[in-house]
C-alpha cells in the first residue's frame, strides 16, 4: 500500500482522472485539504498527494489494488444528470465506498488561440460533458466547427495546442491556472446554463471507512419485475420520513426491462431511524447495495 508513516504521519494519495487541471482535479485538491484537516495535521510537507489517472475504470482499479488510498471521482452534474460509467463501476466495486462528498461549481471557459476570430476556429476538443453543457454556445458562435471528444476537460487543452494552425480550441474550467503559450481564456462562462455544478465523492476501501455519522447516505437496489414495486420501495422511504434527494436509473447487464435504481437520501446511516428504514428495504427488493454515507458538502458559490 502507498499509505506510509514518517515521523507518525499519514500520508493521503487521492486518484482523479486526469490531467492536472481537470474539474476531477480540482476536486482531488479540495478532498485532500478536507482530508488533512480532519487528520488535524498543521503541514504534510508535499507529501500528501492527487495522482492523474487516464480513465475512470483506472482510477477505481488504483484505490481497490491500493496504489491509492482514495478516489475522487463525479457522480452528478446539475445539467447533465448521473454519470453514469462511475455509477455503474461503483456498483460493480465490492469494496469500495463513498465517504465525503463536493459540490464543483462548473465555470466553463473557451481555450482558443489569442487573435483567431472565433468564427475561423474549426475543431474544439473537451470532455463530451462540457460540449454538451455549452452546445448552443458553439452552435451559435462557431457553426461549422467539429466538435472532438477528450478523456478530461485539460486534456482537450493540449490538443487543441498540438495545432499550429492556431484554429483548435478547448473548453475548461476557469480554475486552470496554465495556459499554452499565445493561447487565451475567455472572459465570461459559455456554458449554455450558467448555474451548473457537479457532485463529486470521495471513495475509499472498505466498509469500515464510513464516517461515524452521516447527513446523507446512497445506496441501489434492484426491484422485483412486477407491478407496483418501485412504488413500494418509495412508500418505505415515505414512511419512515425520509427525505430522498436523488433517484437515477440504470438497466440491468443481461436482464432486458430489469432497472437498478440509485437513491440518495438524506439522514444518519446509523441511526434507528435509518438503520430501520434500510433494513425494511432490502428484505423488500431483489438486489440492495450500501454505496456510501457522508456529510453534506457546502453549496458552491
Amino acid at each position: 500500500t502507498l499509505r506510509k508513516r514518517y515521523k507518525g504521519e499519514k500520508f493521503m494519495k487521492i486518484a482523479y482522472l486526469g490531467p492536472e487541471g481537470s474539474y476531477s482535479h480540482l476536486a482531488a485538491e479540495t478532498f485532500l485539504k478536507t482530508e488533512r484537516a480532519s487528520r488535524k495535521e498543521k503541514n504534510s510537507f508535499g507529501r500528501d498527494e492527487c495522482i492523474p489517472f487516464r480513465n475512470f475504470p483506472e482510477v477505481f482499479e488504483a484505490v481497490e489494488t491500493g496504489h491509492a488510498d482514495a478516489a475522487a471521482v463525479p457522480i452528478e452534474n446539475s445539467l447533465q444528470g448521473g454519470v453514469l460509467q462511475n455509477l455503474d463501476l461503483l456498483q460493480a466495486s465490492s469494496e469500495l465506498f463513498a465517504v465525503r462528498e463536493q459540490i464543483v461549481k462548473i465555470d466553463h471557459r473557451l481555450i482558443f488561440r489569442t487573435g483567431t476570430p472565433l468564427s475561423a476556429i474549426g475543431r474544439v476538443y473537451s470532455h463530451r460533458q462540457a460540449l454538451n453543457q455549452c452546445a448552443a454556445y458553439l452552435s451559435k458562435k462557431m457553426p461549422f466547427a467539429s466538435l472532438r471528444e477528450t478523456e478530461s476537460t485539460s486534456l482537450g487543452i493540449d490538443r487543441a495546442a498540438e495545432d499550429a494552425s492556431g484554429k483548435s480550441a478547448a473548453i475548461a474550467g476557469a480554475h486552470i491556472a496554465y495556459l499554452p503559450e499565445g493561447f487565451s481564456r475567455s472572459e465570461e462562462c459559455i456554458s449554455d446554463e450558467k448555474y451548473n455544478q457537479t457532485q463529486f465523492l470521495l471513495l475509499k476501501k472498505g466498509a469500515e471507512k464510513l464516517p461515524e455519522k452521516s447527513d446523507k447516505f446512497f445506496f441501489s437496489a434492484v426491484c422485483p419485475h412486477r407491478p407496483g414495486s418501485l412504488l413500494s420501495l418509495l412508500q418505505v422511504i415515505y414512511a419512515h420520513g425520509v427525505n430522498m434527494t436523488k433517484i437515477e436509473s440504470r438497466p440491468v447487464k443481461d436482464r432486458p426491462g430489469e432497472y437498478r435504481f440509485f437513491i440518495e437520501a438524506e439522514g444518519n446511516i446509523f441511526s434507528p431511524k435509518i438503520k430501520g428504514a434500510l433494513s425494511e428495504i432490502e428484505k423488500g427488493v431483489q438486489e440492495y447495495k450500501l454505496l456510501g454515507a457522508y456529510e453534506k458538502s457546502p453549496a458552491a458559490d
